[in-house]
């Protein structure tokens, strides 16, 4: 079977990465071994491997295609229609990108289930931005909002997490998806604070549901999200919530580093929380050598120097 017109997807541009190249390693049909509540595909059987799949030559080719009409690509962007660890020849893959990627990075998009596989681990490493989802540390939790494959353990996601953190050389990002009801108890919040901070990610982005679920849950409040935010102290949190409201503040000196004291802002932040005065004064305190801005992957953060 050939997927040649449907392994690609883009470039887009993105307004983190620049121009994106998305690759769809299972391009036929869903092949995950999570069925989340809130995923946006469609319901389906869980899965501990991949059945129908695109070559490893067939994905190559179609990337280099793509560079030769689009020269200026910033990322390859490595996902599927399901789970993109499952893919049986990840690294030897990520290996032939790295050949060919020239300037551009890499970045793999995945749930994080396979963290404590060797093989995939080792692939892993080999991306320059790595993201991975993590919704729940309970064990109830995660099967309840995940819906996993039998045998995926949390703990054990959470141990290779911090092993990964700890030794990769190149960016690692994770993500928390908050569903109502779920995991937006104060227990489960907590428990993914204390998860987090031993991970040590270089940044996490914290979101909710914002197209149509597979199932019947809910998305969070904005302010919930802010809530949350700001109960993770001292980490890069980025609140991923399309048309998040403007309230727009007056803030001191010492309130502005107090806040940052607290956890760090994203550009986006400050854009929306600070009126004109009070980004006068940041740029005083950055001036100063106070506060630094610090880029995550993409992303801005003010932060204490």
């Amino acid at each position: 079977m050939s997927y040649s017109n449907n392994i690609i997807f883009g470039p887009i541009p993105s307004r983190r990465f620049g121009i994106s190249l998305g690759i769809d390693l299972s391009p036929s049909k869903k092949q995950c071994n999570f069925d989340c509540l809130y995923c946006e595909l469609e319901k389906a059987k869980t899965v501990d491997t991949m059945t129908t799949y695109p070559s490893v030559a067939e994905v190559v080719a179609e990337v280099q295609a793509s560079f030769e009409k689009h020269p200026k690509i910033d990322v390859i962007t490595i996902t599927a229609n399901g789970e993109p660890t499952l893919y049986p020849d990840l690294e030897e893959l990520v290996d032939e990108l790295n050949k060919i990627k020239k300037s551009a990075k890499t970045l793999i998009l995945s749930n994080g289930s396979t963290i404590y596989d060797e093989k995939i681990y080792k692939a892993l490493l080999k991306i320059d931005t790595v993201k991975l989802s993590l919704d729940c540390v309970s064990e109830k939790c995660f099967k309840k909002l995940d819906r996993i494959h039998s045998g995926i353990d949390i703990q054990m996601i959470v141990e290779g997490m911090i092993k990964f953190s700890r030794e990769t050389k190149n960016i690692f990002v994770l993500e928390i998806l908050f569903v109502k009801t779920l995991n937006d108890k104060d227990e489960e919040i907590k428990a993914l604070y204390e998860a987090v901070k031993k991970i040590k990610p270089h940044r996490v982005d914290i979101g909710t549901i914002d197209r149509p679920p597979a199932y019947e849950v809910k998305p969070v409040s904005f302010e919930t999200l802010q809530e949350i935010a700001n109960s993770f102290e001292g980490i890069n949190v980025n609140i991923a919530y399309k048309n998040r409201p403007k309230l727009e503040s007056s803030f001191s000196e010492e309130e502005i580093i107090n806040m940052l004291k607290r956890r760090p802002l994203t550009q986006e932040d400050i854009e929306n929380m600070f009126d004109k005065v009070s980004k006068k004064l940041l740029e005083k305190l950055v001036k100063e050598k106070r506060i630094s801005l610090i880029d995550s992957s993409g992303l801005g953060f003010y932060k204490i120097s």
